[in-house]
């Protein structure tokens, strides 16, 4: 059941263009930046493991309202809850799923952005390693933000304040850990486990809550 949960919603989004839309917005800020801050490849280099992280969060909000709204409405949570199934499982689900449709799709896109940005081979496998450890987290934020503003007028605009300050441990440790070695890279691992253990729990207590 879980498995069909999870191939389920991946297909849902590279169907629906929720896979393909985050992409290309990521893709897009890593084409625009240089124009911005100018032809500079020391600085480029410099903030181009800040810039893809920020890209990346950037990236994580845009399909956040399809993520659990379309269930709710549709009647598919509550069927499923008439069969057995928790509500903390099928959003432990929809974070695999989510992940596994954005997750690895950004970074073989980040190899692409960080040509454009000039980030050394070195500092390419740092942003890597580090968005495979962080990305798991942004994806169980993203749930959870989605959870608390389904059934929301402007869910969009909702779930942009809602989910920003909470990704800023995210960003910070996963800009850091291009430069600042293992111990950055150890305080976004622990970051994102907080995520995953406690995203399940609060977008079921929220789904709850908007049933009442």
């Amino acid at each position: 059941m879980i498995a069909r949960l999870i191939l389920r919603d991946v297909r849902r989004a590279w169907a629906g263009g929720g896979a393909v839309f985050p992409i290309a917005f990521f893709l897009l800020v890593a084409i625009l930046f240089p124009f911005g801050v100018g032809p500079d490849r020391v600085l480029l280099a410099r903030v181009g493991g800040g810039v893809i992280w920020a890209a990346a969060l950037l990236a994580a909000l845009m399909p956040v309202e399809r993520l659990v709204a379309p269930d709710v409405e549709a009647g598919v949570l509550d069927q499923l809850s008439v069969r057995g199934v928790a509500l903390e499982l099928v959003c432990a689900a929809k974070t695999v799923a989510h992940w596994l449709s954005f997750g690895p799709p950004l970074m073989l896109a980040a190899v692409i952005a960080s040509g454009l940005l000039g980030v050394s081979g070195e500092a390419l496998i740092a942003v890597e390693l580090g968005l495979l450890v962080g990305t798991p987290g942004l994806a169980a934020l993203a749930v959870a933000t989605s959870a608390l503003v389904a059934g929301l007028r402007s869910g969009g605009a909702v779930a942009g304040l809602v989910m920003l300050p909470l990704a800023v441990p995210l960003l910070i440790f996963g800009a850091g850990s291009v430069e600042g070695g293992q111990g950055a890279l150890k305080l976004l691992g622990a970051v994102t486990l907080v995520f995953l253990g406690g995203a399940p729990l609060v977008a079921a207590a929220a789904i709850r809550a908007g049933r009442g």
